[in-house]
């Protein structure tokens, strides 16, 4: 029958009160004492590769044991289940996974505990069966759902499952509503395609209409981020126009002159000449703050210089350029800059992006903008 071993004396401590019956025991079992139950929730247990990778690990060590059942204690809950489970003795609750590895590479046994109090009733041993795979995120949206619509049938109604998990009847049918999917849509969302608040919505719809509820979807997403990038393209900053250093007119032979103020602590430059017609002058202000410009030799008006009182400006500092981290002076940058419909066009984006990407923050905007001004 195989090797029992208590786990009370590995760890030193009881597991539980009853020697006998609901001591959880470690058994090393022939996997043709095994038996995997059908309410397992799990689609996805990896490819054969992937599955005879993981065997060949089990092989040198088996880390996690299966948790199992006695097949009495099984079809007590489910007599209906005797043909099923076959000359069994044991049902798995747990580590079906493992199991399948262990066969597919020819191991000859496996590793379990046996937990007879998970068959106490059909509610707790339907939540043994998915409880590690929720407690270690293994089920998907779509096992998930499988899972509860499971505890649904076994149960007699989602009342019982709601009171089972201290949840409301609401809860329950959000956990079922994504099997309201078609089979394709459900596959994108076992795949992390479509997000599942999408596809709850989706799944509302009849079945004949929900592919092109979707590609809908993907329309609009399409078109938002080709705005997000046309917004990001308008937003950038243009190239700064280069000085030529002498005009054609002038020739290339002009002489240049360049004057240099390093702040406060000037050192006076040595006198020069009076520039020549047709020569360049150039003022550079090493102190960061760009000098005021003369009248240039065409007559034009020269280029003026940043003001203290403009947004963003800090003495002793340059100029600020799009973009940068100061999304406040962004915004208002944009709003100074843009034709108000396309600043609001730009803005429902945003909030779209907002609404898909962080819907807990997007509610709590809404929540505030929506709530009645008591500053009055």
């Amino acid at each position: 029958m195989g090797r029992r071993t208590s786990l009370a004396s590995l760890a030193g401590a009881k597991v539980e009160d009853v020697p006998g019956l609901s001591d959880a025991v470690l058994l090393s079992l022939p996997l043709n004492k095994l038996h995997c139950t059908r309410f397992n929730p799990r689609r996805n247990f990896g490819t054969e590769d992937e599955l005879r990778e993981f065997g060949e690990k089990l092989r040198k060590e088996q880390l996690q044991p299966a948790v199992v059942v006695s097949r009495s204690a099984y079809l007590k809950l489910w007599p209906d289940e005797a043909e099923r489970v076959g000359a069994a003795t044991y049902v798995i609750a747990n580590g079906e996974r493992r199991y399948r590895a262990s066969k597919l590479i020819g191991l000859a046994t496996i590793e379990v505990v046996h937990r007879e109090d998970l068959a106490k009733s059909r509610a707790d041993f339907l939540d043994a069966v998915q409880s590690e795979n929720n407690d270690r995120k293994d089920l998907d949206p779509i096992e998930r759902a499988i899972a509860i619509e499971t505890m649904v049938t076994e149960l007699g109604g989602a009342e019982q499952v709601a009171a089972y998990y201290g949840k409301t009847g609401g809860w329950v049918s959000q956990q079922r509503k994504l099997l309201k999917l078609t089979p394709q849509l459900q596959d994108l969302v076992s795949s992390t395609e479509m997000p599942v608040r999408v596809a709850r919505d989706i799944a509302g719809l009849p079945h004949q209409a929900q592919a092109a509820a979707w590609q809908d979807e993907l329309d609009r997403r399409r078109l938002a981020k080709k705005a997000a990038a046309q917004l990001r393209a308008k937003a950038a900053p243009a190239p700064a126009p280069r000085r030529a250093r002498a005009s054609s007119q002038q020739g290339s032979d002009a002489p240049s002159f360049t004057a240099v103020s390093p702040g406060s602590a000037a050192t006076a430059a040595p006198e020069s000449p009076a520039a020549a017609p047709g020569s360049v002058f150039t003022a550079v202000n090493t102190d960061g703050e760009p000098e005021a410009s003369s009248p240039s030799a065409d007559g034009s008006s020269p280029v003026p210089s940043p003001r203290h009182d403009q947004p963003g400006h800090e003495p002793n500092s340059q100029p600020r350029q799009l973009p940068y981290d100061d999304a406040f002076y962004v915004v208002n940058h944009l709003h100074a800059k843009m034709d108000t419909a396309v600043f609001a066009s730009s803005a429902r984006l945003l909030l779209g992006i907002l609404r898909d990407e962080h819907p807990d923050e997007y509610r709590a905007l809404m929540q505030e903008m929506t709530q009645p001004d008591r500053s009055a």
